[in-house]
């Protein structure tokens, strides 16, 4: 019987999961369904953030949350690929949030974002509190947590933040980052090209990128703020994958999906030459072999496994003979 490659190239170490490239926010009931209608037009190479803490109007933070249940516990929630983002550490809500939440949405919800924390305790008493709550109600699975980086202390504590439960994404805020330097980092820092080139963005972007891949987690990129050129979304998400190592984008606007997930997705002839290459590892239980005159072991192998994994997720073409050996 072949071993699969998960199981033989991977063998004790954590994974970093394999999530869509791009993750879209909406704040209200129109535009939490219309991303999930998008899900179903143009495939399901992105993931919905439903948003309690920008999406809720003051004083109605219970009733938004309680739409949020109600619509993904819809049939228009086709495919489970749907998180909430709730309100941070000092508001009020965001234990009310979590509550009506988990109690409603405990075994579907594809992650909770938690916005804002200053330090690495904050976010571990509200992981904490998303516990308690899914134990309360007898959700047995872990509740993936994103967890956003933007403020000096969260950066400060990151080291501290990447090694508490549950964690499955760590975002960086930009905008709230460089409004903390109030006025040291130039307004002109909130978009390209000064974001990856301003020295303390560097910093900050590079910290959180090599923390997240350091303990399996997902490292995801800040949004465009230029909502309708897809021109220089798909920049910015090019340059955040290929210079940075995100692995990840957050799109607030519907035409920033496919940019995200053309600019991040494989190359589809390097997803060939993975799908081929595995094959062949596979026939020899996983020792060296040649391809097109190169040496391959397992070393390549696991880089072309996680190729070929986003690969699917993103919807590029994969040999058939690869979807059946590995996907099936």
């Amino acid at each position: 019987m072949n071993t699969h490659p998960s199981e033989a190239l991977f063998s004790g170490e954590k994974l970093i999961p394999i999530i869509p490239s791009c993750e879209h926010f909406a704040g209200s009931e129109k535009l939490i369904l219309k991303a999930l209608q998008l899900q179903d037009s143009i495939g399901q190479i992105f993931d919905v953030t439903c948003d309690c803490e920008d999406g809720a109007a003051a004083g109605q933070e219970e009733e938004h949350a309680k739409m949020i249940v109600k619509i993904l516990n819809s049939e228009v929630n086709k495919y489970g690929m749907a998180g909430a983002r709730i309100h941070d550490y000092t508001h009020a809500s965001w234990k009310k949030d979590v509550e009506i939440l988990v109690q409603g949405l405990g075994n579907k919800l594809s992650y909770i974002t938690i916005p804002k924390s200053t330090n690495a305790k904050q976010v571990k008493e509200m992981i904490s509190y998303i516990q308690q709550i899914a134990q309360l109600h007898q959700i047995k699975r872990e509740i993936p947590i994103h967890v956003l980086i933007e403020t000096h202390g969260a950066l400060e504590e990151i080291n501290e933040i990447v090694k508490l439960p549950w964690i499955q994404v760590l975002d960086f805020g930009l905008m709230d980052f460089v409004s903390a330097h109030q006025g040291a980092i130039p307004a002109s820092a909130m978009r390209s090209p000064q974001q990856f080139e301003h020295k303390l963005l560097i910093r900050a972007k590079s910290q959180v990128v090599a923390a997240a891949l350091a303990h399996g987690i997902v490292p995801a990129h800040n949004v465009t703020l230029d909502l309708k050129n897809t021109d220089v979304t798909y920049a910015d998400a090019y340059k955040a994958r290929n210079e940075f190592g995100f692995l990840r984008m957050w799109s607030i606007y519907p035409t920033q999906i496919e940019a995200i997930v053309n600019a991040m997705k494989p190359n589809f002839d390097e997803v060939l030459d993975a799908a081929y290459i595995l094959l062949e590892a596979q026939k020899v239980n996983w020792g060296p072999i040649q391809y097109k005159g190169e040496l391959h072991d397992r070393a390549t192998y696991r880089y072309f496994w996680t190729i070929l994994q986003k690969a699917k997720v993103s919807n590029v073409s994969i040999p058939e003979d690869a979807l059946k050996a590995f996907f099936n």
